[in-house]
């Protein structure tokens, strides 16, 4: 497996294949975590994306625990922070997560710079090079809602605000570049046009879900994407590990109960992912993988890896086999055929997991 780094808007080079990490801190020790980073950057993914928030499922005992794993990671192998592209995300306000700024936090302009110190301390590294706002600080139908309901608004920082604070940050040399995540066309557009019209930091990436069982991504937020040039960063390529196989009949046969987040954990069952509709479409997918001599990973990343909306796409794992499986999908292509089959059942299925 060999693959060429991409140039995103603005000049930043990354790997096409970007480590998630948010299970760093509480399915993997940090012993383990370690270990997979050295794979990664052996294998030649120079990308890191994390979070304040994490580890997933998130906790209050572990807030802030996967940054720190990743910190101490880098602390202990000089020179390597110069060869990683580091990103991480400042918490929306709050989704039951009272823990990081209370429930009325509105993501300020003081509330992004702070949150930005506490996760260059927990990194241990003088700048972040892609800092992404983890999701919308006003209302907006995410996470598995699909309608707008005005009902929902509360007072929260601008965007105008928010633009303001990654450019206070971008200027103090603390953060190279900046994102999004979970965003809408709307956002999108509103960030771009207000950060052109004041002269602040224009947004490089929108980091949104993107994998079989949701490609909601493709319903209007492509085009806005393609037309300001913001570069997808794809989240779960492997819908939470229904994609995998291990959750369908055959994958439990062979392997016994599976220990992914979805049958680990409830509150992962509560969520999009956890439909009945999305296993549902997830089994048929990946029966349409094994017709045509492949696993159902490797189906699943290869859809992503080799898409055109796609530029870096985000992997988690919790396991060096894992990555390596990941990985070794880079060299799989599928044919005319194969991504005929895959839209005859989107058209009938849609999105389950959006």
């Amino acid at each position: 497996m060999t693959f060429n780094p991409i140039t995103l808007p603005g000049g930043l080079s990354v790997s096409p294949i970007c480590l998630g990490t948010m299970t760093f801190g509480e399915q993997v020790t940090q012993e383990q975590a370690h270990r997979i980073l050295d794979r990664a950057l052996e294998r030649g993914v120079n990308f890191l994306d994390t979070a304040e928030m994490y580890a997933v499922p998130a906790r209050a005992e572990t807030y802030g625990a996967t940054e720190t794993i990743l910190g101490h990671w880098l602390a202990s192998r000089p020179g390597v922070r110069q060869r990683v592209v580091l990103a991480t995300k400042v918490a929306g306000p709050s989704r039951g997560m009272p823990w990081i700024r209370g429930e009325q936090a509105g993501l300020t302009k003081a509330e992004i710079i702070a949150a930005c110190e506490g996760s260059l301390r927990r990194l241990r590294t003088d700048v972040i090079d892609l800092y992404q706002i983890h999701w919308p600080a006003r209302n907006v139908p995410m996470f598995g809602s699909i309608t707008f309901d005005p009902a929902k608004d509360k007072p929260c920082a601008s965007i105008l605000e928010q633009l303001e604070a990654m450019d206070t940050l971008v200027r103090a040399g603390k953060v190279r570049f900046v994102g999004l995540s979970n965003e809408t066309p709307y956002g999108v557009h509103e960030f771009v046009r207000l950060a052109e019209q004041h002269g602040l930091p224009r947004v490089v990436t929108v980091q949104n879900p993107y994998c079989l069982i949701n490609r909601s991504y493709e319903n209007a937020l492509d085009e806005t994407c393609h037309r300001l040039g913001v570069a997808l960063l794809a989240y779960s390529p492997l819908g939470f590990g229904l994609l995998t196989g291990k959750y369908d009949e055959t994958g439990l046969e062979h392997g016994g109960p599976p220990q992914g987040r979805m049958a680990l954990f409830e509150s992962m069952r509560k969520q999009r992912w956890g439909r009945p509709e999305a296993l549902a479409a997830a089994r048929r997918y990946n029966a349409l993988a094994r017709a045509h001599g492949l696993t159902p990973t490797q189906m699943a990343l290869a859809f992503c890896y080799r898409n055109w909306r796609v530029a870096s796409t985000i992997i988690g794992v919790t396991s060096q086999a894992q990555l390596d499986a990941c990985l070794d999908a880079w060299d799989v292509t599928l044919s005319p055929e194969l991504l005929q089959a895959i839209d005859r059942i989107r058209w009938e299925i849609r999105d389950p997991a959006q």
